[in-house]
């Protein structure tokens, strides 16, 4: 019988493994066509509409028990009603995300030298922007899965900070590929998550460049911070970084508004804590920097990504 069972798994791993090009070209198929469907119409019918289905369907997903669960945890004063609200309008923006990715290349009309027209965009810092732009010191910035975060990478690129960006590629090596290309008109300095990432970052902060990375997800073996009163895992890289290179830590975040619309901002410098040696401490830091994505997250609780599991 041990023997019969060993037979069909790996049975079952080869069929796996001969569908996998096929799947994979479904996926990127369904992608690609999404992403054509999703140009077609004005982006806040595209946006509503994707919203519309997302609000619908999303709450019957079974990853919702996970944004139920942290959503209980971390308003114990919420009702179940209101806990409720909250998923749908989580589900809410990230079809909305969808249609935003689509024609995020159209997204972007905020004109520096008429910041009082009022546009698809409003930035406020931007004389921040301006000011790392042009000073030719090395800078980190922080942001969250909140809002459209792929705004925040398209702003920097508009004010022509030098830098650039880390990101996880999707499993889905076609799928992947046709993401890049589709960041690569509007996100420059795109960075792999990898092995060479960290010596690439290295590099072009000694070079006097500027580094965005979201740092809001669970991270295995990271150090421990509280957000909303519970320990979670971080990933330490951006304070190893400003700790090494004794540079500046911005926060930057992207809030969604009615009608399509959206504010970028940016904040002044972090104060980070320091060792005795006058050093910035990685776990205080990181304790720093989670403890203002908090206070972003209470802000507008339903713009951020309660689907992913942040405690475990």
């Amino acid at each position: 019988m041990a023997d019969i069972a060993k037979t069909l798994r790996r049975a079952r791993r080869r069929i796996r493994t001969a569908l996998a090009p096929a799947a994979e070209a479904l996926v990127a198929g369904y992608v690609r066509g999404s992403i054509w469907w999703l140009r077609l119409w004005p982006l806040p019918v595209s946006s509503g509409g994707m919203a519309f289905w997302a609000r619908l369907f999303g709450p019957f997903f079974s990853v919702s028990k996970v944004a139920r669960a942290n959503l209980k945890a971390a308003f114990p004063q919420k009702s179940p009603a209101e806990i409720d609200a909250l998923v749908r309008g989580v589900w809410a923006n990230m079809g909305r995300l969808a249609a935003d990715f689509a024609q995020q290349d159209r997204l972007w009309d905020y004109d520096p030298a008429h910041p009082e027209r009022r546009g698809r965009i409003e930035v406020k810092g931007a004389e921040i922007f301006q000011r790392l732009r042009d000073d030719g010191r090395p800078a980190l910035f922080f942001t969250a899965h909140t809002g459209d975060w792929e705004l925040c990478a398209i702003a920097g690129a508009k004010f022509e900070v030098p830098g650039g960006v880390l990101y996880r590629a999707p499993n889905n090596a076609r799928a992947a590929a046709l993401i890049e290309e589709m960041r690569a008109g509007t996100m420059p300095g795109l960075i792999r998550a990898g092995r060479d990432a960290g010596r690439l970052m290295a590099r072009m902060l000694g070079e006097g460049q500027h580094l965005g990375m979201l740092v809001d997800q669970y991270w295995t073996g990271g150090p421990q911070v509280m957000f909303f009163g519970r320990p979670c895992a971080t990933n330490p890289t951006l304070a190893r970084l400003a700790r090494q290179f004794d540079c500046p830590v911005h926060g930057m975040r992207v809030i969604r508004l009615p009608g399509a619309r959206f504010r970028v901002e940016i904040t002044e410098e972090i104060a980070l804590p320091r060792d005795a040696e006058g050093k910035i401490e990685v776990v205080g830091a990181m304790q720093a920097v989670t403890s203002v994505i908090e206070g972003w997250v209470r802000e507008y609780p339903d713009q951020w990504l309660w689907l992913h599991r942040r405690w475990r």
